[in-house]
C-alpha cells in the first residue's frame, strides 16, 4: 500500500532553519571562552508580538517574561518604534548542574516602522506580568469620520443652506 503526502515547501525551510541554527550554535559554542553551557543560554532572541489596531490606536503585545522593567527600553526615532530589552541569567552562588536549558537568554530588539497615520506625541508603554503593551494613538485626521446621509432632493437642500446663510 501506498501513501500519498503534501509536499510543503515550508517544510523545507524550517528544517533548514534548525540546521543552520544548530551549527550556529555549535560554531558559537567553540569560540565562547564560558563554555558551551553559557553559550546555551546566551543567545539573542526576538519574543512575539500580537499587532492589532481599532479606529483610535494601534497596539502591540510583545510577550518578555523574566524581564525587568528597567532593562526594557522603547523609542521612536524616524518613525521607527524600536523595543529593545535584555533577560539576564541569575548566577547564583551554588552550582546546579542543568541537564537542559530551553529559556533563551541575552539581549534583543525589535523594530517596527509605523504608519504616518500615528501620532508620535501619544505613544504610551505598559508592562504587566511579562507583557508589554505599547499604545499608539492615531492623528485626529487619521480616524474615520461618520458622515451623515441626508435624505430628499439637492435642490432642496441646498435652498436651507441657503437660506440659513442669509
Amino acid at each position: 500500500m501506498s501513501v500519498l503526502t503534501r509536499w510543503d515547501p515550508f517544510r523545507e525551510f524550517s528544517t533548514m532553519q534548525e540546521r543552520m541554527n544548530r551549527m550556529n550554535r555549535l560554531f558559537r559554542e567553540s569560540y565562547i571562552p564560558e563554555g558551551p553551557e553559557e553559550a546555551l543560554t546566551t543567545t539573542s532572541f526576538a519574543p512575539p508580538v500580537d499587532i492589532y489596531e481599532d479606529e483610535h490606536t494601534i497596539t502591540l503585545k510583545l510577550e518578555v517574561p523574566g524581564i525587568d522593567e528597567k532593562d526594557i527600553d522603547v523609542r521612536i526615532e524616524s518613525n521607527t518604534l524600536t523595543v529593545h530589552g535584555e533577560r539576564k541569567i541569575e548566577k547564583e552562588e551554588k552550582e546546579e548542574n542543568f541537564r537542559r536549558i530551553e529559556r533563551q537568554y541575552g539581549s534583543f530588539t525589535r523594530s517596527f516602522t509605523l504608519p504616518s497615520s500615528v501620532d508620535t506625541g501619544q505613544v504610551s508603554a505598559h508592562y504587566d506580568r511579562g507583557v508589554l503593551k505599547v499604545h499608539l494613538a492615531k492623528k485626529a485626521e487619521a480616524k474615520p469620520k461618520q458622515i451623515k446621509v441626508n435624505v430628499g432632493s439637492e435642490k432642496t437642500l441646498e435652498g436651507k443652506v441657503q437660506s440659513k446663510a442669509a
